[in-house]
């Protein structure tokens, strides 16, 4: 997905330029990296805020035009109001396409409805990890990985080295070595609770009948012994 932004030169800098520039709808921002300075820019809030909005858009080689001059960048960091829908910044890295970037990339979970342990065993995907750390060259980066679920059983899981990548992208060293779990299939804890309290019951139930009447005797005969003692010896 090919994604075109349009950026500005920003010439007012500080706290109060950056505030009055929110006013009039735009964000600060700067570009940096790929052997040249850092350039001080501003975008349309609208437009930004749009982009934002789109997954593509956060793990993507961007094309960046300011003023005529184009780069491709990746969105590096973007600050939000504390409660408003407002951008306060953002920051773009210039990419050299000789050089090999290191993103966070989305999963997409596919098939989950017909894994053998969701529609057979009654289980619950559980994700554990919904971004995965990669590096690759620009041209390789995806917008996301997918992830099949279609042969998941229950208590399975699929890691780290289990996925299937781009040609070109490879995980973190870090994600190679600890080769974590990416999602698994587990029964909910609230029903595998139900079911361990209720197996107990269940054998209780079935010897019910002897039971109650080997306590009633006992009962019974305990009864009698107590009673026997209570009865002070008879004077001769």
């Amino acid at each position: 997905m090919k994604i075109e932004v349009t950026a500005f030169p920003r010439t007012n800098e500080g706290k109060g330029a950056s505030r009055r520039l929110r006013a009039t709808g735009r964000v600060p921002g700067v570009i940096y990296g790929g052997g040249k300075d850092a350039q001080s820019v501003e975008l349309d809030h609208k437009a930004l805020l749009r982009h934002l909005k789109i997954e593509a858009f956060h793990a993507s080689i961007l094309d960046m035009t300011v003023e005529g001059s184009k780069d491709r960048v990746l969105l590096r960091d973007f600050q939000m109001h504390p409660w408003k829908e407002q951008v306060q910044h953002v920051d773009f890295l210039r990419v050299d396409p000789k050089k090999k970037v290191y993103m966070a990339v989305p999963l997409h979970f596919l098939n989950a409805d017909i894994a053998p342990g969701v529609k057979l065993g009654k289980g619950v995907v559980q994700h554990i990890i919904n971004e995965l750390e990669i590096q690759c060259l620009p041209d390789d980066l995806p917008e996301y990985i997918e992830v099949d679920l279609k042969d998941l059983e229950l208590d399975d899981s699929i890691h780290v080295a289990d996925l299937v990548l781009p040609k070109g992208v490879e995980t973190s060293v870090k994600l190679r070595t600890d080769n974590p779990s990416v999602v698994t299939v587990q029964v909910p804890r609230e029903i595998a609770v139900e079911e361990a309290v209720a197996a107990p019951e269940t054998e209780i139930t079935a010897q019910a009948p002897e039971a109650a009447a080997a306590a009633a005797g006992a009962a019974a005969a305990g009864g009698d012994k107590k009673e026997a003692e209570k009865k002070p010896a008879e004077k001769k």
